[in-house]
């Protein structure tokens, strides 16, 4: 028989989750004790922290919105880009060959990309 239990990861982290909740209400005490000291009536002292902790929730649900529609649209995007066949890339690609302006780099629509001199044509 084992002489020391040992301890599953779900307990070591209720203890960790319970000592941060502890010290998180630890220094919320603290500072309505230190808000007292300063002559803050208590209804207005615990009204004030009450602001901060949802100002503080808010930033953070602000953040996590921003954060989880960047993702999404990154998620859309590179789906978009995964299930891109390219055939609009090969259909509209330049080609060499004789057109309206003579020969050289031309789009599908006929419209000539290369840099050309069309004076140096007529010479």
């Amino acid at each position: 028989m084992k002489t020391a239990a040992q301890t599953t990861f779900a307990e070591r982290l209720g203890r960790t989750l319970g000592r941060a909740w502890r010290g998180c209400a630890r220094l919320d005490q603290r500072a309505q004790g230190w808000l007292l000291a300063r002559g803050w009536a208590p209804g207005i002292a615990k009204a004030a922290l009450l602001a901060v902790k949802l100002a503080a929730i808010g930033v953070l649900l602000y953040t996590a919105f921003w954060l989880a529609l960047l993702l999404a649209f990154a998620l859309v995007g590179a789906w978009v880009v995964r299930n891109d066949d390219a055939s609009y890339d090969e259909e509209h690609k330049p080609e060499w060959r004789y057109g309206p302006a003579g020969y050289g780099l031309y789009t599908h629509d006929d419209y000539r990309i290369d840099p050309h001199d069309p004076e140096d044509e007529q010479a």
